[in-house]
């Protein structure tokens, strides 16, 4: 997650039968948690990135071309942009599931402005434990879904579509002796596809692990270095990954030197449970498995007019 200031994030376990809206008033989209879920907020506002207890993980990242068209002209229900993730982590359990019930666009998009004046613009990225995965985009207006278990690395600007197609050049004169080297998201988008076809797959699940922190922090933006008029090119926040077989979600800070990480069997997501929250508002020095230290909570409000 990269941002041009403190997007106040915290972790929240969220259990299965919380009643929920799209936090738009009363237009929104109404449901029922079927998952449980551990999430990373922004703002207090939004879910951001996260994985749900049947291995679905989404993510969240900024895309300065969203375009979720003219909700006034709609007479669908209104999802709040910051419930985007959150409503796809509370109702399906995989990427089949949510890409064949997403396609039906079964509600709109509002998207008002974040705190500090920056356009809540935005595409998603989900992956389960079936090796599927799937990008979903608004773009003028209308929701394109490219649903392939190929497609393995989403970054910013610009569309998926063009990203695939700059990263076919690279493919033909990349590789090893040369790939671009900016902090542009393009750049990164191909740097990380090379490395991660290149990486060599393991089987042993601590190591997994580290090669896949080992491909973030190398197109990780340094701290200090950000354009707020670009805040897609900004200093690197946090890490996460997802061990979708072991329903493990592993979390760093660029501001601490140590991995913690949540197991989500551990914690009591059941319906007669309470959301709860792991405050890092206060950058504590975590490691290890730290489902103990959630605290029960009242859930944020989505991100609203």
């Amino acid at each position: 997650m990269d941002w041009y200031d403190d997007l106040g994030s915290d972790l929240w376990a969220f259990p299965v039968g919380m009643e929920r809206d799209g936090g738009t008033g009363p237009d929104a989209i109404k449901w029922t948690s079927k998952f449980g879920s551990v999430i990373v907020d922004a703002y207090d506002a939004a879910s951001t990135d996260g994985m749900n207890n049947a291995g679905l993980v989404g993510n969240i990242l900024y895309l300065a071309e969203a375009d979720y068209g003219d909700i006034d002209s709609s007479t669908k229900p209104q999802l709040s942009v910051g419930a985007w993730l959150q409503y796809v982590l509370d109702n399906f359990g995989s990427v089949n599931d949510a890409v064949t019930a997403l396609a039906k666009e079964p509600f709109v998009i509002v998207a008002p402005e974040l705190p500090g004046g920056k356009a809540a613009s935005a595409h998603l990225s989900l992956a389960d434990s079936s090796g599927d995965s799937a990008i979903l985009e608004y773009v003028d207006g209308a929701l394109v879904i490219h649903h392939d278990r190929t497609y393995t690395v989403m970054t910013n600007s610009p569309t998926f579509d063009q990203q695939l197609a700059i990263n076919s050049y690279w493919d033909t004169v990349g590789g090893l002796k040369m790939l671009p080297g900016t902090h542009r998201a393009s750049d990164r988008f191909a740097r990380v596809s090379w490395n991660l076809k290149s990486a060599p797959k393991v089987e042993e699940n601590q190591l997994a692990v580290a090669t896949v922190f080992s491909l973030i922090r190398n197109i990780s933006v340094p701290l200090g270095i950000s354009d707020p008029e670009k805040p897609n090119i900004a200093s690197t926040l946090w890490r996460t990954a997802s061990d979708t077989t072991n329903k493990r979600y592993y979390f760093e800070s660029a501001y601490k030197p140590a991995i913690f990480w949540v197991d989500l069997d551990k914690l009591d997501l059941s319906e007669s449970s309470e959301p709860s929250k792991l405050s890092l508002t206060e950058n504590p020095m975590l490691s290890g498995e730290v489902s103990t230290y959630f605290q029960p909570a009242e859930p944020f409000q989505f991100l609203a007019h």
